[in-house]
């Protein structure tokens, strides 16, 4: 029977030859924005500056904030500020100062904007904004929401919970799969089951980070040094990058928008322990409506992407007469993407699959690092 573990309940439907497990969560984000806040708190510091993508991350960051009573800033890429304007009350309803990105307000936002006054933004262009904003005042310390180490430690609450869930279930995961834009999703699930595969306890068992095809740090950027920000102001980091210049096309998966993947995840790619995969946007789509029709779940456009190579994994399986446990991380909902499930079932999403040579000219601008 395929079968789902949900908070600790189970639902059965149909027989097929594998079963889904999905680890259910309203949204990962505060598992280290809470943390993040109250230490913040606890140092004394008394405003924080972030940035978002599709507004997951300066939701939770706002609300975390509002619970220390610590002021927030947060610069939100400007396509998803104008794709998602509930997101943008969500984090000022939890007392958030939210501007789209590039904005006026910071010297790399104003010299963005000179050379292009309709830049859509970019996850980068935000980082450098919060960053430069943190630098520039006393009282501000910068939140980082994926990507680095101490955020994917936070988030492997996730998978441990997900490994219990299965302990209770009397079973055990053959593959598993999470999207990724920076990264904190797909590890936060992956890697407390990484650490089997490494330990040779589960040495068959297939971990796979789905990303967008129009953003594919992983499956075409290159394994280098590169700066986590457009304008150079972070600390170099060795991760599969697009380059800290490239500008990805306004697809509705607002947080897989990155031009790099957290170092750990990509170090993990390289040595083969994990795989990567790209999908497109209007597949995903589709993905995600089958996924709604079946579980009365509208999922957010990042989940949707697991979601796509969930159900090709599972008729992989049918078509090979084999059963197999697929778990994935189901994170967010899609109630604020609303806009974008009505430009799918309008018919006006399109894919975007971002040209090699596009991301050559990106490429160039890589620092040269001798390792």
């Amino acid at each position: 029977m395929t079968s789902c573990a949900c908070g600790g309940r189970r639902r059965s439907s149909a027989p097929a030859d594998s079963k889904r497990r999905w680890a259910r969560r309203p949204g990962h984000k505060p598992n280290t924005a809470v943390a993040q806040a109250y230490y913040n708190k606890k140092e004394k510091v008394t405003r924080i500056s972030t940035e978002t993508g599709a507004g997951q991350w300066g939701s939770a960051l706002s609300m975390a904030c509002s619970f220390f009573g610590l002021q927030c800033k947060v610069y939100m890429v400007k396509v998803s500020y104008q794709q998602k304007p509930y997101r943008r009350i969500m984090m000022e309803t939890w007392g958030a100062q939210v501007v789209p990105s590039p904005s006026p307000d910071t010297q790399a936002g104003k010299k963005i904007l000179e050379e292009d006054p309709n830049s859509p933004g970019s996850l980068g262009i935000a980082i450098s904004e919060a960053v430069e904003d943190a630098a520039t005042r006393e009282d501000t310390k910068y939140s980082l929401g994926s990507v680095l180490n101490h955020v994917l430690t936070h988030q492997t609450v996730i998978g441990l919970e997900a490994k219990k869930q299965l302990e209770k279930a009397d079973d055990e995961a053959d593959v598993v799969i999470g999207c990724a834009g920076g990264g904190s999703n797909f590890a936060g699930l992956s890697f407390p089951f990484a650490a089997d595969k490494l330990s040779g306890k589960k040495k068959k068992l297939r971990i796979i980070a789905v990303e967008p095809s129009a953003c594919p740090s992983l499956t075409k950027g290159k394994y280098v040094y590169d700066f986590g920000d457009t304008v150079g102001l972070t600390p170099l980091v060795k991760m599969h990058t697009l380059g800290h210049g490239f500008i990805p096309a306004p697809l509705h998966a607002g947080g897989l928008r990155y031009h790099g993947m957290a170092p750990l995840v990509c170090k993990l790619y390289a040595d083969g322990v994990i795989e990567a995969a790209a999908v497109p946007q209007i597949a995903t789509f589709q993905a995600a409506l089958q996924f709604a029709k079946s579980e009365g779940i509208i999922p957010a456009p990042e989940a949707a992407h697991a979601i796509r190579v969930v159900i090709d994994e599972a008729l992989a399986c049918k078509k090979a007469g084999k059963r197999k446990t697929i778990l994935f991380n189901l994170s967010g909902h899609g109630h604020f993407d609303l806009g974008a499930y009505e430009a799918f079932l309008a018919g006006k999403l399109q894919d975007f699959d971002y040209p090699a040579e596009k991301i050559a000219e990106a490429l160039r601008g890589v620092p040269e690092v001798k390792a």
